[in-house]
């Protein structure tokens, strides 16, 4: 621990080279620099180090510089503040993801991530925060969340409140709007997840302050669909790019969406192989009173902002971020809870007792472990990418 804090300073990135074969020992040394040292890693493999090829040094230079809060790519719009609906008033953008277990894992619980931006106009710069829930459970229960306290009374949190505060203090100002991106929604939950979780969005912000009811944008982001945009002249160069696919920023939003309701596709990557899906993303809830236009061109130009890459990517970036987070939590389980522990667990259950339908249920109404909690300086930076 002393030779992590070398004459009294912290240690601000630790780059670890890990062998080729190195089994749990990734998950191991990020579950421990995140939850109980507080340090922020970056992770090569030898094979990769010793080839030394300069497109891998700059793919990891790009992951290093927003893990000690550097940013890569700032929109030229946002720096001449002409973003529609973004770069008028201070805007917070979130991205939300819930990843389940595996299929046949019954007693793992499923893992909500909340990344929210922290820097306005610029909105590159994405806060983190993680949490357990029960199994298969898709609505986010942490967002907004009250318990008794001994001494103060009534107390209230949770993840949204969290990333409203660490917003102010980030740019010395409330959020007057909020859009918010949530991913892996099939359509029968739409609106299920809608009434619980804006319900939540408005509960953390009136904790705040009594009247504060900044306006929400609420978009559902799908990738999962059978639905595939080909170009109209597949001999026309200017109508498909290198791989025979649709440009990128290619949108549609009419003739195959829905007849009433405000939806669109939007194809924001170029492809590199097969055939390109289209992200669909379908506007649950608006009351910035977005067009179609600037909601459109928004949403492809955040995903230039991806961190990791300097090329466009197929969902939007904050949607993408908070996978990435929510992935990277279930290094933080126990090893009796997480992947790998679970499935012998899971196994051992169902062969002992009635059937795997009741392990299912028990598993769903079983008290759920929390995650060890992020260290705060680990928070504030992007320490998922």
């Amino acid at each position: 621990m002393t030779k992590l804090h070398p004459h009294g300073k912290d240690l601000n990135l630790l780059i670890v080279i890990l062998p080729d074969n190195n089994g749990s020992l990734y998950g191991d040394l990020k579950r421990i620099c995140e939850t109980d040292l507080g340090i922020v890693s970056q992770c090569c493999l030898q094979k990769h180090v010793y080839k030394m090829s300069k497109q891998y040094l700059a793919n990891v230079a790009l992951k290093i510089n927003v893990k000690v809060g550097g940013r890569n790519t700032v929109l030229v719009d946002a720096i001449s503040r002409r973003i529609p609906l973004v770069s008028d008033r201070p805007t917070i953008i979130f991205g939300a993801d819930v990843t389940h277990p595996h299929p046949g894992e019954d007693s793992s619980p499923s893992i909500a991530a909340v990344v929210a931006s922290q820097d306005w106009p610029e909105v590159t710069k994405y806060a983190g925060l993680v949490c357990a829930q029960a199994h298969r459970q898709e609505l986010i229960q942490d967002l907004y969340k009250t318990w008794q306290d001994p001494v103060r009374g009534t107390m209230t949190g949770g993840m949204i409140k969290e990333l409203l505060i660490s917003f102010r203090r980030a740019t010395g100002q409330k959020p007057q709007r909020i859009i918010f991106y949530r991913d892996s929604v099939s359509e029968g939950q739409f609106y299920q997840v809608l009434l619980y979780e804006l319900d939540a969005i408005r509960k953390a912000c009136a904790s705040l302050e009594p009247n504060y009811q900044p306006t929400v944008t609420f978009v559902v982001v799908q990738k999962r669909h059978h639905t595939r945009l080909f170009p109209n002249n597949h001999n026309d160069r200017r109508a498909v790019d290198r791989s025979g696919n649709i440009l990128p920023g290619t949108v549609v939003d009419s003739k195959i969406c829905h007849p009433t309701e405000f939806d669109f596709y939007l194809c924001s990557h170029a492809g590199i192989q097969g055939t390109s899906r289209p992200a669909h993303y379908h506007v649950l809830w608006d009351e910035n009173k977005f067009n179609a236009d600037a909601l459109q061109s928004l949403t492809n130009n955040l995903c230039y902002t991806y961190a990791r890459c300097t090329r466009s990517v197929s969902i939007v970036s904050p949607a993408y971020y908070a996978h990435l987070a929510a992935f990277r939590a279930r290094f933080y389980m126990e090893p009796d809870t997480s992947d790998s522990g679970s499935m012998t667990s899971g196994a051992a259950g169902q062969g002992a007792g009635p059937g795997p339908r009741s392990t299912r249920s028990a598993a769903a109404h079983a008290a759920v472990r929390p995650l060890p909690q992020l260290r705060d300086n680990v928070k504030r930076v992007m320490f998922y990418c």
